[in-house]
């Protein structure tokens, strides 16, 4: 008898999972093909895509070599370096399926936020292999769905819990945050058997570090103008990373980042020098959910930047390690995982609005749109002082609020679409 939990399924229960697994692709393959049909996609793009594809719309497993396990990670405080030493490879699960989302809209409360929801939707279908297949799932606790989410998640599979600190300037809130990377850390050798020695976080530390060195030629080269690739584009690189080993990723980015450099030299731009530069901040925008970024596009926007947990703020530089011992280390990835991030779990956030402005001076951006998933409180909350800040720099900013469903795209399209009439308006 087979030990799979979905072969022991009755009929109703796989009749309901090939319902899904149909529609989920199709819903996959549209978005998929949106994407590759937007104008001068680069060539190097082409493994992006395939990743996406093989994960969404062949419902296939993570890129990886058979015989690493895989570790589920729900936010960027989970350091990837600590599951690679271990010998693991981490694969961040932030669900973006409307599919997912309608059948978790059954077991999370009504105003839980959609991308918990389709989490929940993929772990009560158990359909997708990129979600089965983890040995085990660390969900940092940065809001009270994610909290729940755990405990949903723990019921089911071996989950860890990492608590992120409310504040990270005090001393004693890194040393908890230390205690909790120690904790996992012990898990994932129960998991591998593989101790986190020195030696192997130092090789972990080196692998992060190829695929920054990669993508801060690729932010180096997204802040020419005119642009010479679309935002689009970009994001659905960086989903792509949530699935794919790390040194594969990197080999994919060093070609990407190689075409473009032959682009500008012989003048190929993505997009035309007036169209309005766009910043896109607040909830993650999660593949497939990629209707924000097209209707940018098809509206007549240039997206520039994107300051989002799956953009940008999910790789940082390279930990600073000030002292050569596995103490050292996971100090310096504590750090890296916590000061400079601009997530607004934590209580004093003015790290957020300089980031913005800084980001707003280095692409030139003429506009935000401040994306929140509904039910995403912790974003919504800190829209106000957003909107004060780019009043004083005289920066329009828009708040849009979205669900995973597709019935608010023409809602969307309107609303998106007068923004950038209006940048328009203000550049004459």
């Amino acid at each position: 008898m087979s030990d799979d939990p979905v072969r022991r399924q009755g009929p109703p229960e796989e009749r309901r999972r090939q319902r899904f697994i149909s529609k989920s692709s199709a819903v996959s393959l549209k978005y998929l093909r949106r994407v590759e049909e937007l104008p001068h996609m680069p060539e190097a793009l082409t493994p992006f895509l395939h990743i996406l594809g093989h994960v969404f719309v062949e419902q296939g497993g993570a890129v990886k070599p058979e015989h690493i396990p895989t570790v589920g990670t729900y936010c960027v405080m989970v350091p990837p370096e600590l599951i690679y030493a271990a010998g693991a490879m981490p694969v961040k699960l932030c669900g973006g399926s409307y599919t997912a989302f309608n059948i978790g809209d059954d077991v999370a409360p009504r105003d839980a936020c959609p991308l918990v929801k389709a989490v929940m939707g993929f772990e009560t279908v158990g359909a997708a292999p990129v979600y089965r297949e983890c040995a085990m799932i660390a969900v940092p606790v940065t809001c009270d769905c994610k909290k729940k989410l755990a405990g949903y998640l723990g019921e089911r599979r071996p989950t860890v819990a990492l608590h992120v600190p409310s504040g990270r300037d005090r001393d004693e809130d890194m040393e908890r945050f230390v205690e909790e990377l120690y904790a996992f850390g012990a898990k994932l050798t129960e998991l591998t058997g593989a101790p986190l020695s020195y030696e192997r976080l130092s090789w972990a530390c080196g692998l992060t570090a190829a695929a920054q060195y990669e993508l801060s030629r690729f932010i180096t080269l997204r802040r020419k103008a005119p642009l010479v690739i679309k935002g689009t584009h970009y994001m659905a690189a960086m989903n792509a990373m949530s699935y794919t080993h790390i040194s594969l990723w990197t080999r994919h980015m060093r070609a990407l980042c190689d075409e473009l450099e032959q682009r500008i030299r012989n003048g190929e731009m993505a997009s035309k020098e007036n169209r309005p530069r766009i910043l896109v901040t607040g909830s993650p925008i999660v593949f497939p959910n990629f209707k924000l970024p097209l209707l940018i596009e098809e509206m007549g926007g240039a997206l520039v930047a994107d300051e989002t947990c799956m953009g940008e703020r999910g790789a940082y530089d390279p930990p600073a390690i000030v002292d050569q011992s596995t103490d050292g280390i996971l100090r310096a990835l504590a750090n890296r995982s916590t000061r400079p991030c601009t997530c607004p779990t934590f209580v004093d956030n003015k790290r957020r609005l300089y980031r913005i402005r800084q980001m707003i001076e280095d692409y030139r951006v003429e506009g935000v749109i401040y994306h929140v998933l509904r039910g995403c409180l912790v974003y919504d909350y800190e829209y106000r002082a957003m909107e004060e800040e780019l009043g004083k720099l005289g920066v329009p900013i828009i708040r849009v609020e979205s669900d995973y469903n597709e019935e608010d795209v023409e809602q969307l399209r309107i609303r998106i679409e007068a923004f950038v009439e209006l940048i328009k308006y203000g550049k004459r």
